[in-house]
């Protein structure tokens, strides 16, 4: 597989693995911690779903600046090693049980992410400039996504068992090695990335970094500030006046108008052959805006799915294994002390401090009759965090499925463009929210547990549309963006995921407010479905701009 690609794939395959084994790792236990009523913070869904929406959301933000900062004064190389630096030292904090200091630890990563997310595909992408390797991008992009997903695949194993074992902060603790470990892979192969990683430096008509600091930045965090402070409506449904769910959501909202008008800028301000690629890039980037939002909910909704309507219980062979390895919890079928939720999975809280009821654990609220153990006895549940890692391993089963079938289509001159894969990508991800609308059917809309395998359906559906639009996303910006301003349009891609990551918060936000649990999977659907016809309406001018440019 390497034999014909650049000798750096291996070291940017493996560092971005263990980065990725990392981030996903803290993903997979992040709102599971944030809800913890013993050792977590006690939120409830709302509070958890919108910091975790937050989160995401600024993690892939700052990819802006921090694409702007390699291109012009520190080179991909350093960027990328004092990003993950920044992100492992932030994972070593979370592990810390202080909010101030978790808030602290989260500026880390985001701040990290920032300078390793984009500079690493950037630098992957020059590789694939050279006319030896050209035909090759799409390909070489898709086993770099493969290493993504190896290490977001392994990740939830150690995490589930670490925090069994030994508690949350040990599995944060994991995170940050794994970052670490990606960082020293990466200094190992310093040697093949001599030639490609050269900073551009300031190019003729580029705006002055001090520009950008005045004219984008200080107005972003200008516009944050009204937006968190600036009030909507006060009513019975909305008490405390959020104009679009809650504050931080109105901050981030506000504060990406400058930024939005800055990449809007880029188009009017191009010289003309840079025009129409430029235009092209941004119309792709506010269509998957769209994706990201029903994808990211893997974190947030889909792992509420997975803890409360899914059946966990192991037994057999199975139980053996699991527990053996610390992937499951017992739990006792009896009558405790446990926190309160109501018959919508509600956490209940009065002045901030949760209610505790004598009942038997909520994970049996909704168990069929038939199915209750024993009165005392114990019984074995699958950690959820596990339910992550379905997406990845499907990627690792899938990719080289996928790069076979478009290498085959390649061969005959039929492989359709990066826009078009992109397109039904997004409509082969539409289609896989149904399988959560018929899953909510079976179970009663929540009255009954459902088989995990509804959501291995669900994440197999929506990842064969993932492996048509994100790799190619990465592929198509490198092939299309002006050379000075790559790692820009990179950061412009992943501002495009941060929103779409910002407005999936607020999805799953909302998942208290629908009873119908299919009302809230039919919203995603009809984002998608929109998403869609948006792409297939511009595929025409799109692909025209390809061909312009010579390029698949």
């Amino acid at each position: 597989m390497w034999n014909k690609h650049p000798k750096a794939l291996p070291y940017l395959f493996l560092s971005e693995m263990w980065e990725r084994f990392g981030y996903y790792l803290m993903i997979g236990i992040f709102t599971l911690y944030l809800k913890d009523v013993e050792a977590g913070f006690a939120m409830t869904e709302k509070e958890a779903s919108d910091l975790y929406g937050t989160f995401i959301a600024l993690v892939f933000l700052t990819p802006f600046i921090g694409g702007l900062i390699a291109d012009r004064y520190f080179g991909y190389k350093k960027s990328i090693i004092f990003g993950g630096i920044l992100m492992g030292i932030g994972y070593f904090m979370m592990g810390i049980h202080n909010i101030t200091i978790l808030y602290v630890a989260m500026t880390f990563v985001i701040l990290g992410n920032g300078f390793f997310k984009p500079n690493i595909s950037t630098l992957l992408g020059n590789f694939y400039s050279k006319q030896e390797y050209k035909d090759k991008k799409d390909e070489g992009y898709n086993i770099f996504y493969m290493g993504i997903n190896v290490g977001a695949f392994i990740c939830n194993f150690f995490g589930a068992a670490l925090q069994i074992l030994l508690g949350w902060q040990y599995a944060f603790m994991a995170a940050g090695i794994g970052m670490f470990i990606g960082v020293l892979v990466f200094v190992l192969g310093s040697k093949h990335y001599q030639g490609y990683d050269q900073k551009k430096g300031t190019q003729e008509g580029d705006m002055p970094f001090y520009k950008i600091v005045l004219f984008i930045l200080l107005p972003s965090v200008i516009f944050g500030i009204i937006g968190w402070m600036l009030k909507g409506v006060t009513s019975e449904a909305n008490p405390d006046a959020y104009i679009f769910g809650s504050d931080s959501t109105d901050a981030f909202i506000f504060a990406c108008i400058p930024v939005i008008f800055f990449y809007a800028s880029l188009y009017f301000k191009a010289k003309p052959e840079d025009k129409r690629p430029i235009g092209a890039l941004l119309s792709i980037f506010a269509v998957v805006i769209l994706f990201w939002a029903v994808f990211k909910l893997n974190g947030s909704a889909l792992t509420t799915w997975a803890d409360r309507y899914t059946d966990r219980q192991i037994t057999g062979t199975t139980e053996k294994v699991f527990n053996g390895l610390k992937l499951a919890k017992e739990v006792d079928f009896k009558k405790d002390s446990v926190e309160l939720y109501d018959a919508s999975f509600r956490l209940q809280k009065e002045n901030g401090v949760v209610k505790k009821v004598v009942d038997y654990p909520v994970y049996f609220r909704n168990v069929a009759q038939e199915k209750l153990p024993e009165e005392n006895s114990k019984v074995s549940l699958w950690a959820t965090n596990l339910s992550q890692s379905i997406n990845p391993g499907w990627v690792i089963i899938l990719t080289p499925l996928v790069v076979a079938f478009f290498t085959f289509l390649r061969s005959r001159k039929k492989e359709p463009s990066t826009p078009t894969k992109i397109a039904f990508g997004l409509l082969i991800s539409a289609l896989s929210v149904l399988v959560m609308v018929a899953a909510v059917k079976m179970g009663g809309n929540g009255s009954e547990k459902v088989s995990v395998w509804w959501l291995v359906a669900n994440y197999g559906i929506i990842t064969i549309g993932e492996l048509f639009l994100s790799p190619m996303g990465l592929s198509v910006v490198s092939k299309l963006s002006p050379t000075n301003i790559t790692s820009l349009m990179m950061g412009g891609w992943f501002l495009s995921t941060s929103i779409g990551n910002k407005l999936s918060g607020v999805l799953a936000s909302m998942w208290d407010t629908y009873e119908d649990k299919t009302d809230f999977f039919w919203i995603n659907f009809s984002l998608l479905i929109f998403a869609t016809v948006l792409m297939f309406v511009l595929l025409k001018q799109l692909n025209k701009v390809m061909q312009e440019k010579g390029i698949n």
